[in-house]
């Protein structure tokens, strides 16, 4: 294996959420960098997601979390995004029941707002956006997945709106999917690989010959 001296030996996750930091120690887990979390950065200050884009609230988070511990930081933010409900909740997907709301109380909210909604018209896609911010500069990928809206809650894994959403050409929601089938088709699994190969061609540590599809990767 070829190593450079690169600036991403070290990275922080903008996050203390355990099954998020464990997707993304899964995803680079191949890469030589070690990866660590707010967990290990009590002092590190909350940021107000306050932004009107994914893409602002992720940036913001990097910037914060790179300031504060001196290392790249990565951040992500997630919108889940229902057509019928013309883009909700979107960038509100965290605290759309409320600024305290759990998982649970968002699925509730959701569920009851598509109420009498046939499954013809529960179309929605998951989007996630991860932003790499540190001294040496920003980069911003994208994931997206295409599906629908169960009528109620399935399966005991995953997060968020995990219950409640299948993929387009599945039959499960992502919690009904082990971490490892979740990860190959999801929104933050596509924003992963696009950041995992912009890192293994840093490194030149199988690259593969074309970035995964559909992500992407852009300067910020």
């Amino acid at each position: 294996m070829k190593r450079a001296s690169m600036p991403y030996e070290t990275i922080v996750l903008a996050t203390r959420n355990t099954h998020k930091c464990d997707e993304i120690r899964t995803m680079l887990a191949a890469l030589p960098i070690s990866v660590r979390d707010l967990r290990e950065f009590p002092q590190c200050p909350e940021v107000d997601e306050d932004g009107e884009t994914l893409e602002e609230n992720a940036l913001k988070k990097a910037r914060v979390v790179s300031r504060f511990t001196g290392f790249p930081a990565l951040a992500d933010d997630t919108g889940l995004e229902v057509y019928y409900l013309l883009g909700e909740p979107g960038v509100y997907s965290a605290r759309y029941a409320g600024p305290e709301a759990t998982y649970e109380d968002n699925n509730r909210k959701l569920l009851r707002r598509l109420t009498q909604v046939p499954e013809r018209k529960r179309g929605a896609r998951f989007r996630c956006v991860i932003a790499l911010a540190g001294a040496t500069g920003e980069r911003v990928f994208e994931g997206l997945v295409e599906g629908s809206i169960a009528f109620e809650p399935r399966g005991k894994n995953g997060f968020g709106y995990d219950p409640i959403f299948v993929p387009a050409g599945s039959t499960k929601t992502f919690a009904e999917m082990a971490p490892e089938e979740k990860n190959a088709v999801s929104h933050r699994g596509r924003a992963l690989a696009a950041l995992k190969y912009y890192l293994e061609n840093l490194y030149h540590v199988s690259v593969r010959s074309h970035p995964p599809e559909p992500a992407g990767g852009r300067n910020a």
